[in-house]
């Protein structure tokens, strides 16, 4: 281990794990406050653009203004949606939206066709919503009987008890409240657009905010108010019980509350849909229940993608391409991987190769292709993701193989730091190695506390933490297992033991070795909490846990074998096989680090056909993460034979 800052490892060095640590850490912050930041305004402009889908209709008929008033609200909404896009952060992609804001804008003052307008409008909501994430769905199943007394308490009073709009005090209102017992235009309205409305309100109408209530509550009082207009129940259980292609046009509560049931007749028909929309909206636990995990956002901003690609915006179609993974498939990922890690795998290529044909600029063909591969792929992984799929079984299994897998990684290096220093007969300075992986557990914890209920952490936050910190390992493992290699024969060891061993340690190296174990634990721990968090959220809470106490009882006993070992090995072996152990986990982790942050989106990706994926090696098909583990190879080599030519030398003095 580099102890000695004198002759063997230089300040910059005893400060990089340190340094390192405080970066990954603190990687994910920006992206997580950004993205609430900005998601009231999104929510805004979302909300008047599904107004004027809806709505635009009774202002113009045929190129003529059948309402001054509507028209001019129209005129209004647009302008607002145009500027309210131009506050938005400056990121990629929001000129573009901008632009078709304008294009609307321009539709409206020329008084174009109504089925024009609309249609332009709810693409460009949904291009706004795969540029700006924000939830789309309510957290847990809402409560129908609470919607109904808050409906009571709050809006029957201008709605009418039955929503028929005939409110005691609605007479005289201007306009007068919507009679939700209208089902053509229920019909135009999703779930979430009640949602939006019912916390922003309505400018122009007597429709106040309601912002005061909980999330849980507007979802609620949203769920029940959309049912006003669609009342055969009986019949929509039938179809629901007896279709497949409902059950997959419908596989989550998100695609339930963004989903706006015209749209949804055109496959299946006013009828059914009318039955359907009745049943779900009054039964949402039809689909928690029966329906598979949500993909839904990763669906959404793939047909966003391939949208952009048809219209010539590769940025744009890149971008999207990205978020697909990030906000959509990224979250599901850990259960995938616990239940069918090739499916997981196929699909995670499968997104690489898109983003990569995007970039290439490849035929419109070859994309829509490989778009329409993908969305079969995603059937695929909902079926897997059903929770009638989940077991006690799979759970435990999926706890124990996730622990293990992160544990075995950090133990390699801990458990060397820890044999190194009882081999240098300094027990003294284990409290440094111990306080630091400690240290890495409370603050891995606590990360994921901070992003389960203070901020959201963005898939594209995670994968940069990964990133850095994996790369950074690395970097300071090359090091390390240089070092060891160096001082792998034994005249080596005794002569720095005597010369310099209690130098370095008064000259504070030992915070290196804090730092070390800190950041190889850390990173592990922040994987391990979210795929943890992705497996507790399905049930089976006791199988978590004991596949987890399985996995924590054979890294113990793989320590206490790896430490008994180590003891009775000359230190001569004692360190050959730790450099090359810590030799090939440096190349892993410089493979995972480049990987996590092409996922990220920040380094480029290109195709390697010929290298299979092979995950728990960090070996991903493509040049650039190939090549870094490669030139972490040859660094290494280099580092061992620049090690035995200056033995030769000084052998020969």
């Amino acid at each position: 281990m580099p102890l000695n800052s004198a002759t063997t490892m230089p300040k910059w060095r005893r400060c990089l794990c340190v340094l390192a640590a405080v970066l990954a850490f603190f990687a994910i912050l920006p992206s997580a406050t950004s993205a609430q930041g900005n998601a009231s305004d999104v929510q805004t402009v979302w909300r008047l653009l599904d107004y004027i889908a809806v709505d635009y209709e009774g202002a113009v008929s045929k190129g003529k203004i059948i309402s001054p008033a509507e028209y001019a609200e129209m005129t209004e909404f647009a302008g607002t949606v145009r500027r309210g896009i131009s506050g938005l952060p400056d990121k990629p992609g929001r000129a573009a939206l901008e632009k078709a804001a304008g294009e609307i804008e321009g539709l409206i003052a020329a008084k174009d066709e109504p089925a024009i307008v609309a249609a332009r409008s709810r693409e460009l909501a949904t291009r706004l919503l795969a540029a700006f994430p924000v939830p789309l769905a309510p957290r847990s199943l809402p409560e129908l009987a609470r919607g109904e007394k808050l409906y009571m308490q709050n809006c029957a009073g201008c709605h009418g008890a039955t929503g028929d709009g005939q409110g005691q005090v609605s007479r005289g209102m201007n306009p007068p409240p919507i009679a939700f017992t209208d089902r053509e235009r229920a019909r135009q309205r999703s779930l979430f657009a009640l949602y939006q409305v019912i916390g922003q309100g309505l400018d122009g109408t007597a429709m106040p905010s309601f912002a005061q209530l909980s999330n849980e509550d507007r979802w609620a009082l949203a769920f029940y108010v959309g049912g006003f207009a669609f009342n055969d129940q009986k019949a929509g259980k039938e179809l629901w019980n007896a279709n497949a292609d409902l059950r997959q046009k419908l596989p989550s509560l998100e695609a339930l509350a963004g989903v706006v049931p015209a749209t949804l007749a055109r496959s299946f028909g006013d009828t059914k849909t009318d039955a359907v929309t009745a049943y779900l909206r009054a039964h949402p636990e039809a689909l928690q229940a029966d329906g598979p995990a949500s993909l839904g956002i990763a669906r959404v901003k793939l047909n966003g993608s391939l949208l952009a690609y048809q219209r010539g915006d590769r940025p744009e179609a890149r971008r999207l391409a990205l978020s697909a993974y990030l906000d959509g498939f990224e979250p599901v990922e850990p259960i995938l991987s616990a239940r069918d890690s090739a499916l997981m795998a196929k699909i995670e290529a499968a997104m690489i190769a898109y983003r990569a044909a995007i970039s290439s600029g490849a035929p419109v063909t070859d994309i829509e292709y490989q778009a329409a591969a993908l969305d079969m792929r995603f059937s695929a992984a909902e079926a897997v993701l059903s929770p009638k799929m989940s077991s006690g079984t799979s759970a435990f299994l999926g706890a124990l193989a996730i622990l293990l897998r992160e544990g075995v990684e950090a133990l390699l290096v801990v458990v060397a730091m820890i044999a190194f220093l009882k081999k240098a007969d300094r027990p003294q300075y284990l409290r440094y190695v111990h306080g630091g992986w400690l240290a890495a557990l409370v603050i891995g914890v606590a990360t994921w506390a901070v992003a389960t209920y203070l901020v959201s952490i963005t898939g594209a936050g995670r994968e940069l933490t990964e990133g850095v910190g994996s790369l950074v390992a690395a970097v300071i493992l090359i090091s390390v297992g240089i070092w060891m290699h160096g001082k792998s024969s034994a005249a080596s060891w005794q002569r720095y033991v005597r010369e310099v061993m209690d130098k370095a340690m008064s000259r504070g190296s030992v915070w290196f070795l804090f730092g070390l174990s800190f950041l190889v634990v850390y990173r592990e721990v922040f994987e391990t909490v979210l795929f943890f968090s992705a497996l507790v959220s399905q049930g089976n809470d006791y199988a978590v846990a004991a596949g987890a106490m399985t996995a924590i009882f054979l890294l113990a006993a793989v320590a206490w074998v790896m430490l008994k070992l180590s003891r009775s090995l000359p230190i001569g072996k004692f360190f050959a096989y730790s450099t090359v152990l810590i030799a090939i986990l440096a190349v892993v982790l410089a493979g995972k680090g480049v990987g996590a942050l092409q996922e990220a989106g920040v380094i480029d990706i290109a195709p390697l056909g010929l290298i299979p994926r092979v995950p728990i090696l960090g070996l991903s098909p493509t040049w650039q993460s190939f090549g870094a583990q490669l030139f972490t190879a040859v660094i290494i080599v280099a580092g061992i034979w620049l090690n035995g030519r200056r033995a030769g030398l000084m052998a020969a003095k």
